[in-house]
Formats: structure tokens, C-alpha cells, sequence
């Protein structure tokens, strides 16, 4: 069963009583659209932590993007379908607050549990409190998403907007062991920005996740973002009407 879409907004609620008691709204729209020209223009600053330097940073990725790529991250899973045996656990590697790994164990029946994994405190931190508000379980940990041990068991892994983060030999070692997680059973999902100007070591990607029987699609979602952030999102210059994303998976439905 998915999150309803009011325990999302209860979500957004929370978010908001808990980064926005000492900031202004315009202090976070300013902050929001610092973030998103890192993401679009400055994406080799991302692996320095630039994108969560301060509090209205902070507040604009929980606010906005968190929403953002619950809604964006659950759209695929119902298109692709749960995964293998829907599976019991998922790891979201690179999670940030958490949320695109609950969007996966929300569709998951039973519900899935989520253990997150991200270098920064902060995001640990964030995560574990998204999945205790959106009635989940797990928890997360501080580590590196390309080295951490993965489960030998057969889970979900998912990679949301983690890749592109990475240097190259840090990129292609993770490659080999998303590879290697699927062909012990897990079910795995990368999730990036549909922009192929900030993906160039995409086709690379593509063709290994082909080769191993995966898929690759480009994604448009009507946005049903929750009304607080998607106030938030305009007041930025960002264009709500969309979620859009592309998705390499394995173990999901074979490719067309």
C-alpha cells in the first residue's frame, strides 16, 4: 500500500514546523533557488556538501526536494511494479532526508522497511526522522553509499540523485556493485535528472544495466506536489507542473 496522499501533506506540515521556526519564507525561496542552480549548473560542487551548507538550504531540499522525489520515486515504482517478490527491505544509498526510499517501501506489500545510508550527519539525522513521521521502519547511518556493505539477502536498492554526485572512479566502482547486488537477487533502481547535460556518464550506465537484462526510461509526471510545496517551488522560479526524471532499473519488469 502507497503513503495516502495526506500523510504526505502531514509530512510537509512537519517539515515546515520543524526548519522553518527560525527562517522566513523568503529566506528559504532564496535558498531554493541557490540549491537548483547547483543541481543544474555547479553539480561538481554537490560532493563537497555545498548543497546543505546552512540552515535555509537545509530547509529548501526538506521542503521542496524531498517532496518532490517522494512523489517522483513512487511514480516510477508504480510504473516499473514493486520489484522482485516486493521486496522486505529497501536501501536507499546517498539518501538524503530519506524520501526516496520511503516512496519504494510505501509501495511494497507488506510495507517495506527502509535503512538509509549518506555521508552527511545532517541527512542521517533527516532520514530517520522522514521515515518515523511517514509510519515507517528503519533507520539510517552515516557511510560512504559506494562502499557500504550491502545486505546478502535479497532487498531493493535504490540510488536517487546520488550518482551524478560522484567522481568517476568512485562512479564506476559503484556501477560494478549495483551490478553485482542485482545478480545476488536485489532489485535495483537509479534515479536521476532527465537532462542528459548533466548525466554524461548516463549512456555508459545505460548499456551495463542492458546488458544485465534492465531497462532504462525517461519519465513526465502530472505533479500533484503538496500545496506548500509547490508554493514554495513557483516563489523559487521553478517549474511545478512536472516531475520529471529518468530511471535505470534491474529486476523490475523486463525491458519493452
Amino acid at each position: 500500500m502507497s503513503a495516502p496522499r495526506d500523510r504526505l501533506a502531514a509530512y510537509v506540515d512537519a517539515v515546515e514546523a520543524r526548519h522553518l521556526a527560525d527562517l522566513s519564507f523568503s529566506e528559504v525561496r532564496r535558498a531554493l533557488q541557490a540549491l537548483s542552480s547547483l543541481y543544474v549548473e555547479r553539480r561538481a560542487r554537490m560532493r563537497s556538501g555545498a548543497a546543505l551548507a546552512g540552515a535555509g538550504k537545509r530547509a529548501a531540499f526538506a521542503l521542496y526536494y524531498g517532496p518532490a522525489h517522494f512523489l517522483l520515486v513512487r511514480e516510477i515504482v508504480r510504473a516499473l511494479g514493486p520489484g522482485q517478490r516486493h521486496p522486505k527491505e529497501i536501501v536507499d544509498l546517498g539518501c538524503g532526508t530519506g524520501t526516496a526510499g520511503a516512496a519504494w517501501a510505501t509501495e511494497c506489500t507488506p510495507t517495506a522497511r527502509v535503512n538509509g545510508v549518506d555521508l552527511s550527519g545532517w541527512a542521517v539525522t533527516e532520514a530517520g526522522w522522514t521515515f518515523r513521521q511517514l509510519g515507517l521502519r528503519g533507520r539510517a547511518v552515516r557511510g560512504d553509499a559506494t562502499s557500504v556493505p550491502l545486505p546478502k539477502r535479497r532487498v531493493g536498492v535504490i540510488a536517487a540523485f546520488t550518482v551524478n554526485e560522484l567522481g568517476d572512479d568512485a562512479r564506476r566502482r559503484f556501477l560494478s556493485r549495483l551490478l553485482d547486488a542485482h545478480g545476488a537477487g536485489s532489485a535495483v533502481l537509479v534515479v536521476e535528472p532527465l537532462s542528459r547535460r548533466v548525466s554524461p556518464w548516463w549512456p555508459e550506465w545505460t548499456g551495463a544495466v542492458e546488458a544485465a537484462g534492465g531497462r532504462e526510461d525517461e519519465w513526465r509526471f502530472p505533479a500533484t506536489l503538496p500545496e506548500k510545496t509547490a508554493l514554495l517551488g513557483k516563489a523559487a522560479g521553478l517549474d511545478t507542473r512536472e516531475l520529471l526524471g529518468r530511471s535505470l532499473a534491474l529486476g523490475f519488469r523486463e525491458s519493452s
